[in-house]
């Protein structure tokens, strides 16, 4: 397996290490030995390095003990996402999951990451720890990273989708479409949609998400509320804070 390498170190090495560390770590939950594998560092490094983030809440581990991002990351991103759109995001989410019963959400992208910095619970759906606010994912799966990606460069996109859950057709059709979504890609029995939102320049700022059990959004979730969305992301403000 090939190792990573760090193109421009910051001089100290302590943070370039947990630099490439985070790098994998990016693309989903690994193991000290995968980590050790894909760095090039020791594992005895990496264990150090791994538990002193873990103890800060940088990284946290998994039900089988991989290493993943840890919620304190997600949490320096939301707040410093903490802008005009995300301040104007409460009354849109709410009113969506007052209309459908599903819950809303609304994700930025910070590099590999996808990062919840409103939500609003449905009802139904109860509180789902994965996607509350501050919580970073991989954009490696679900409709919220495919409305992120799809209208990236393609060299950023060809980068972005290996090891991805999609591929470069899904993202044409969502193109096409103007909307994404997933079935089963977070949690089992659970579907999605989601919609870009777009910023003055007509770029993609950040990802307007409806989720919740099968049963509520059909086997056509994109089919069923893409319109609704596309029509709530319109009333997000998104000028400059």
């Amino acid at each position: 397996m090939a190792t990573l390498t760090s193109e421009s170190g910051s001089g100290v090495g302590v943070l370039d290490k947990t630099s490439l560390l985070l790098g994998v770590l990016a693309d989903g939950p690994a193991s000290l030995r995968t980590l050790s594998e894909v760095t090039g560092l020791s594992r005895a490094t990496v264990h150090r390095l791994a538990l002193a983030l873990e103890n800060i809440r940088l990284l946290t581990r998994d039900a089988q003990g991989r290493f993943l991002i840890g919620p304190r990351i997600g949490e320096l991103a939301e707040e410093a996402g903490r802008d005009r759109l995300a301040r104007s995001a409460g009354h849109v989410l709410a009113e969506l999951r007052l209309r459908t019963g599903a819950s809303a959400r609304l994700y930025r992208r910070h590099g590999g990451l996808r990062v919840c910095v409103a939500a609003a619970e449905g009802p139904g759906t109860g509180r789902r720890i994965r996607s509350a606010e501050g919580v970073a994912l991989p954009m490696k799966a679900g409709a919220g990273a495919q409305a992120l990606l799809a209208w990236e460069d393609p060299q950023e996109i060809a980068r972005s989708i290996r090891g991805a859950a999609f591929g470069m057709v899904t993202l044409a059709k969502v193109r096409r479409q103007g909307w994404a979504q997933s079935l089963g890609t977070g949690e089992l029995g659970f579907g999605a949609a989601a919609v870009p939102v777009r910023g003055p320049a007509g770029q993609v700022v950040a990802a307007l998400v409806l989720d919740g059990p099968v049963t509520l959004m059909s086997r056509a979730p994109g089919r069923q509320y893409g319109g609704l969305l596309i029509d709530a992301a319109a009333g997000l403000d998104t000028g400059p804070a």
